[in-house]
């Protein structure tokens, strides 16, 4: 009779992989992708090297699953921005509440939005940064069809604009932090957000 786990094993498996993953995380936030190894993994979740590879192949393997996990997560929060369950917002509102979503978070988690944005990556996981970039697109796409439809925007190819957009985020933001991730809190954040606010206003008005 083949052997079947328990759900008692199931839950004990999907326990230790959140906390691989978290720590994971945790880590690529505070060093990057490039620092994150099998070893530090292990010794930081306080398990055996080997418990690391029953759940992942290799680094890689276990630096793909932290970019989805953080990326759904940021994803999310923007997504919420875009399209909140408050009414009443007009959609220029939104797209400014968006960018200022997508900024905050970014320089407040600097070093992780580096690693997610730019950091020199393998192909596995440039595979995910490019899904990730196309979601932040479909967000801005939605949103400034909206526009275009209420004539709040002008006419305009929204998948060009989105692209646009994502980019000048990710640009602007790196040219702040990329290169000088221990200078980042003294950035005139506030300034910095507004600015991107307006110019990404003007480019699809």
């Amino acid at each position: 009779m083949p052997y079947r786990p328990t759900e008692k094993t199931e839950a004990r498996k999907k326990a230790q992989y959140d906390l691989l993953l978290t720590t994971a995380l945790t880590l690529v936030a505070r060093d990057g992708f490039q620092n994150l190894t099998i070893a530090t993994l292990a010794e930081q979740a306080q398990v055996a090297i080997g418990t690391v590879y029953k759940y992942f192949d290799s680094k890689a393997d276990v630096c793909a699953a932290v970019f989805r996990r953080a990326t759904e997560k940021e994803v999310a929060q923007v997504q919420l921005a875009a399209f909140p369950e408050e009414v009443g917002l007009t959609c220029e509102q939104r797209l400014a509440n968006t960018v200022q979503v997508f900024s905050e978070r970014a320089l407040l988690g600097y070093r992780l939005a580096y690693a997610l944005i730019a950091e020199p990556v393998d192909a596995m996981i440039q595979h995910e940064r490019l899904k990730y970039r196309q979601a932040y697109a479909q967000i801005f796409e939605a949103l400034i069809q909206e526009g275009i439809n209420e004539n709040t925007f002008c006419p305009q190819d929204v998948d060009v604009s989105a692209a646009a957009l994502v980019g000048t985020l990710s640009e602007t933001l790196l040219g702040s932090i990329g290169s000088h991730i221990s200078e980042a809190k003294a950035i005139d954040q506030q300034k910095l957000i507004s600015d991107i606010q307006g110019f990404c206003l003007r480019a699809v008005k």
